[in-house]
């Protein structure tokens, strides 16, 4: 728990000052050592925190990494920064030409904001191309924390980190191809599902058709799962309450449809990295349907405006002015994540 407020303080830090610091050495010392020190690590011990590592690389002299982490005599991670502006490309890295030359397991290259960590499973003591755990600390999701804990001083084993980087590293890229493929679904990954269910000659005609349905089932399946976890979250909080029986009503001209509880579903799937779901909330009106923070008028999430032919999403500023965004379809709301998020931010 101490190491998750620690990463969320930094993130928080980073959100604050990122936009006046102009420099990789100003990134340096506001971003990038405090995030190795919260790992348990004294920068300011040169034996343990090495600033400008140096590794003599046959005929190259004089070559350096920014830092390199050591642990009883033995560097144990080096370290690249870049400034947080910069795109990083490992490609050009130092970090390759030092990994095979020095004993360390592991490389860091980071922005401060982003992480990316690397080790040799494919080719010993030649650093991957991809990494095996890669974050932005700003957002930053809960499955991550226990794996940056791991290289916390008081926890740092390097063998266990090495044995479980592979299933880090392969799940994180059949992630992204799973991802990839609900997004575009390829011909492969079409004619699996068509053959299965089609009994018919794949033709061009019927795989175009085919390709759609994937694409559709594929949304409708994780929109499902949402809403049944959602569901669970919602029951298991109602099951400590006392039932009250409702006071008759007047029949209300407000009609919730499908598509704006799909909506909201959706959103709260978003907002429920920074808030309990508890405290997501809809409210639904003759003119729009509204999502709120604790059920209060004052704490606006955001706006599904679905009863018009065009449907439009309204987010919230710092000021509380809201915004319109036109959506072609249920998904685009993903578009505006950070948006959402930052929205929840202002009232935390």
């Amino acid at each position: 728990m101490e190491l998750n407020n620690q990463l969320k303080a930094l993130a928080d830090k980073i959100d604050r000052l990122k936009d006046q610091i102009e420099t990789e050495e100003s990134t340096k010392h506001a971003f990038v050592l405090p995030f190795i020190n919260l790992l348990g690590y004294d920068t300011f011990n040169p034996l343990e925190v090495v600033p400008e590592f140096t590794a003599d690389l046959g005929l190259k002299k004089g070559e350096k990494v920014d830092y390199a982490i050591f642990q009883d005599g033995q560097p144990i991670i080096i370290i690249e920064c870049k400034n947080w502006k910069e795109k990083m490309d490992p490609h050009n890295s130092q970090l390759f030409r030092y990994f095979h030359v020095s004993k360390t397991r592991f490389a860091l290259l980071t922005n401060g904001i982003e992480y990316r960590f690397y080790t040799d499973l494919e080719n010993p003591n030649k650093m991957d191309e991809k990494p095996f755990l890669e974050f932005d600390i700003t957002r930053l999701k809960e499955n991550v924390i226990p794996e940056i804990a791991k290289f916390h001083k008081s926890n740092f084993d390097v063998h266990k980190i090495v044995d479980n980087a592979s299933s880090l590293k392969y799940t994180k890229e059949i992630r992204k191809l799973i991802s990839r493929e609900i997004q575009t679904p390829s011909f492969n990954f079409v004619k699996l599902f068509a053959s299965e269910v089609y009994s018919g000659r794949l033709t061009e005609k019927v795989m175009t058709e085919f390709t759609g349905l994937v694409e559709k089932a594929f949304s409708q399946t994780i929109s499902d799962r949402v809403n049944d976890r959602l569901n669970a979250a919602l029951n298991k909080e109602a099951e400590g309450q006392h039932e009250v029986t409702p006071e008759p009503q007047e029949i209300s001209k407000v009609v919730t449809t499908e598509e704006e509880m799909e909506g909201y579903r959706i959103v709260v799937a978003i907002l429920r990295r920074k808030l309990d779901v508890s405290r997501i909330v809809h409210r639904d009106t003759q003119s729009y349907f509204g999502i709120l923070l604790d059920d209060n008028n004052r704490k606006p999430l955001c706006r599904l405006h679905f009863n018009g032919s065009t449907k439009y999403l309204g987010i919230f500023d710092a000021k509380k002015n809201e915004h319109r965004h036109a959506l072609e379809s249920l998904e685009d709301i993903y578009q505006y994540e950070e948006q959402l998020l930052e929205t929840a931010t202002n009232y935390e």
